[in-house]
C-alpha cells in the first residue's frame, strides 16, 4: 500500500478551485437570462434631523419584482443625482424579501452635504430656468456573499409654471 501523496500548494489550489465551483454556479443562476431588473419608485421623502452642515432625509422606495422568484436582501445602498450632479447617498442594513411578482416598501436614510447643495445651486443659477429637472436613482440590494441586485431609475421632475 502506498502512502497518500504529499499535500502541495498546487494541490491545495486545485482543491480550493473545485470546492468553489458550486458557489460559482449558484452565483451565475442569479444572473440568468430572462430575469427582469427590479422596478424602483420613490414613494416619499421625509426630513430627518441633520448634523452640522448636512441635511438628512428618509427616502421611501417601492421595490417591485416582476420575476418568478423572490429577491432576498440584507442591506441597501443608493445614490441620488439631481440635474446630472451627485446630490445624496445612503445605506441601510434593512433585511427583507421582495416576493415573486410582488412589491415591498423600504426606507433608506440619505445624507446631503452642504457642499453638494451649493454645487447644485451654482449649477442651476448659471443657466436659464428649467421647467424639467432630470434625476437618477441608482443602487443595489445586497444579496449576501453571492453578490447584489442592482437597480436604477431615471426621470424628470416637472416644475409648475
Amino acid at each position: 500500500m502506498h502512502p497518500p501523496p504529499p499535500c502541495t500548494p498546487a494541490r491545495r489550489r486545485a482543491v480550493a478551485k473545485l470546492a468553489s465551483l458550486p458557489l460559482l454556479a449558484l452565483a451565475a443562476c442569479a444572473g440568468l437570462p430572462g430575469q427582469e431588473p427590479l422596478r424602483v419608485n420613490v414613494v416619499s421623502v421625509e426630513s430627518l434631523k441633520g448634523e452640522g452642515l448636512e441635511a438628512r432625509f428618509a427616502v421611501k422606495l417601492r421595490l417591485q419584482n416582476p420575476n418568478d422568484a423572490p429577491v432576498d436582501f440584507d442591506g441597501i445602498a443608493l445614490d441620488l443625482e439631481f440635474n446630472r450632479k451627485a446630490l445624496a447617498s445612503g445605506v441601510s442594513g434593512e433585511r427583507g424579501s421582495v416576493p415573486r411578482f410582488g412589491e415591498l416598501v423600504v426606507t433608506v436614510p440619505v445624507s446631503v452635504s452642504a457642499l453638494a447643495v451649493a454645487r447644485l445651486a451654482m449649477g442651476l443659477a448659471g443657466g436659464p430656468p428649467l421647467a424639467e429637472w432630470p434625476y437618477a436613482l441608482r443602487g443595489r440590494l445586497s444579496s449576501g456573499p453571492f453578490g447584489s441586485v442592482p437597480f436604477a431609475t431615471e426621470g424628470t421632475l416637472k416644475l409648475p409654471q
